[in-house]
Formats: structure tokens, C-alpha cells, sequence
């Protein structure tokens, strides 16, 4: 079966691990000195919506820990005992990065919340927290806003919408700090919420609402991300109007009459495997099978550069069965 591996001299299309670095790495800077404030915050004004903030900040900067070693370990070269690279440990790591999600910052969020509103707390004084929303707010809006040009950047080279971007990339770890970063911010509006009721009632009830809610928009991000991640981890082809283009594109090879079967896997954001059956003219020697498979190669790379190997398989198109006697 003639195959085709990336050549470990050329160059290795890595745009997308590269911009990814950056925006986790801003991200996780920014949390964690945005964890430390919110929790001295918290502790003297005594919010519970504040110490769940200070808690998903926490978790977001675990989660993009985790994640930096996706991006890491991810982008190892294959070897004899990993032949298809390491590609798949991105997910692995965005995964544990979920879960890290869920129990640090969303079952504390939600524990305190509930606590809040059964025992009750006393409210102190919320100027330093306002003062720590504030400069939060900030922060997170600008690791937002790398995110958010990263994706819209690589939306646009995928001539796609960035709501249909968001949802299917298989850069798990840029989606993770966008999902986070807007969490965030949707926290802190709550966060400041929370005080406001509570400064204005006397009442810890509505901090501890503010602190139930952010849990629960915990919950929801750690689903969504380990929800993609799995799915990648199983294993997930190219969306079916690429598959189209490859096909096409195989078709277009001399010497290749039909594309039998057609196999995809995406194995990172900027690797992606193909195999595929198919039917060379019957005619073709062998010299020119070899010749269509390598420009067959060259044209899929070209077309889809996060293509890095191609494996196809001489297939002849089965005959018809006989009809049926009289």
C-alpha cells in the first residue's frame, strides 16, 4: 500500500500550536494573580460569591496549566512506539483540564452558594472586592480578547463563521480559554451582583445566589469542554464538506478513477490523517500508480496543509453481481 509520511526534514505547518501558546500562556498569568485578589477580597468582605470567583479562577488557572501541557506534549515527533505522533494527548490534557474545571472551581462554587443560603453570612465591607471586580473585569477582558482574535483569525482562514469555528475546532485548548475567559466575565457580573444585594438588603442571600449561579455556569463550561474532548479522543473525521473536497481533490489525480473508500481522522488542530481505497485506471503501471499517489500527496497538502499523512490503498471497484437466471 503506498503511504506517505510528513518528511522529518521539511517544514511543519504549526501556526495554530504556536498562536494557542500565547493565548494560554496570557491566560494563565492573568488568573492567577486575579485568584490571589479575589480571595484576600473575599476574606474581608466575607462574600461567598467573591471566594467562589477567587475558586474558578483557581481552577481556571489549573485548567490552563493543563492545558500548556497538552500544547507541550501534544507537539512531540512520532516515534517507533507512537507512530502516529502524540497528537490525541492534547485531548487527553484538555479533558483532565474539564474535570479540573468542574470539581475545583464548579462543586466549591456551588457547595458555598447553598451554604450561604442556609446558614447565612455577614456581610463586611465589599469596597476592596468591588475594587478587585473591577480590575478582574479588565484582565479577563483582555485574555478574552486574545482568545477571541485568535479564533476569528483562524475562522476566517476557514472561510467559516465563528460561532460554527467555536463549535467544531479541534483546537480544544483555545475554545477552553474563550468558554473560560466569557465565564469569567459573566462571574464577575454576578460576583458584583451578589455584593450590590447584599449591601443594599443587608441580606447574604444574594451573594449567595450570585455564588450558586456561578457554579452552575461552571457546570456548564466543564461539560461543553469535556464534552469536545471526548468526542476527539474517540475520534472525529474532517467535517463532511472537507471530506467532499478531498475526494474531489483525489479525483483529480491522473490515473485515478474512483475514491472507494474514504477514511479521516483529526488527530490535532494541525493534524489530520487520510486513507483512503481506491480505483487507479487499469491500464496504469505500476510506476505511474506510484507517480498519481505522490501527487495525490502533494495536491491534499496543498489544498488542506494540516493534511500530514496519506495513506492509499490500490482498490479495484467491485463487478456487479451476475443477474439472476431465468
Amino acid at each position: 500500500m503506498p503511504s506517505s509520511e510528513p518528511s522529518p526534514t521539511g517544514p511543519v505547518h504549526r501556526p495554530v500550536t504556536d498562536e494557542s501558546l500565547g493565548t494560554v500562556l496570557v491566560a494563565v498569568v492573568t488568573n492567577l494573580g486575579i485568584a490571589a485578589a479575589k480571595a484576600v477580597g473575599g476574606v474581608v468582605s466575607g462574600s461567598s460569591a467573591m471566594l467562589s470567583e477567587a475558586a474558578h479562577s483557581v481552577a481556571d488557572t489549573v485548567t490552563e496549566v493543563m492545558l500548556l501541557a497538552s500544547l507541550k506534549r501534544s507537539t512531540k515527533p512520532a516515534d517507533e512506539a507512537h507512530p502516529l505522533g502524540y497528537g490525541p494527548e492534547r485531548y487527553i490534557w484538555a479533558l483532565l483540564a474539564s474535570i479540573a474545571t468542574f470539581v475545583g472551581g464548579a462543586v466549591f462554587a456551588v457547595y458555598d452558594g447553598i451554604h450561604t443560603l442556609v446558614h447565612g453570612e455577614e456581610p463586611g465591607d465589599p469596597t476592596l472586592s468591588y475594587a478587585v471586580l473591577g480590575l478582574a473585569f479588565l484582565l479577563e477582558g483582555y485574555s478574552l480578547l486574545v482568545a477571541w482574535r485568535q479564533v476569528k483569525g483562524e475562522a476566517a482562514r476557514m472561510a467559516a463563521p465563528v460561532g460554527l469555528y467555536v463549535k467544531h475546532t479541534p483546537d480544544t485548548a483555545v475554545k477552553a480559554v474563550l468558554l473560560e475567559n466569557a465565564a469569567a466575565l459573566i462571574g464577575l457580573a454576578l460576583a458584583a451582583g451578589g455584593l450590590l444585594g447584599a449591601q443594599l438588603t443587608g441580606s447574604g442571600a444574594y451573594d449567595g445566589v450570585a455564588s450558586l449561579l456561578i457554579g452552575l455556569l461552571l457546570v456548564w463550561v466543564a461539560w461543553e469542554l469535556g464534552r469536545s474532548n471526548a468526542r476527539y479522543l474517540v475520534g472525529r473525521p474532517l467535517p463532511a464538506v472537507m471530506r467532499a473536497e478531498v475526494r474531489e481533490e483525489l479525483l483529480s489525480v491522473l490515473h485515478i478513477e474512483g475514491v472507494l473508500e474514504l477514511t479521516t481522522l483529526v488527530q490535532g488542530p494541525a493534524e489530520v490523517l487520510v486513507a483512503a481505497k481506491v480505483d487507479f485506471h487499469d491500464l496504469a503501471s505500476a510506476r505511474q500508480v506510484e507517480a498519481a499517489c505522490e501527487d495525490a500527496e502533494a495536491q491534499l497538502r496543498e489544498r488542506f496543509p494540516a493534511i500530514r499523512r496519506v495513506y492509499l490503498d490500490p482498490t479495484p471497484t467491485p463487478l456487479p453481481p451476475p443477474p439472476p437466471p431465468d
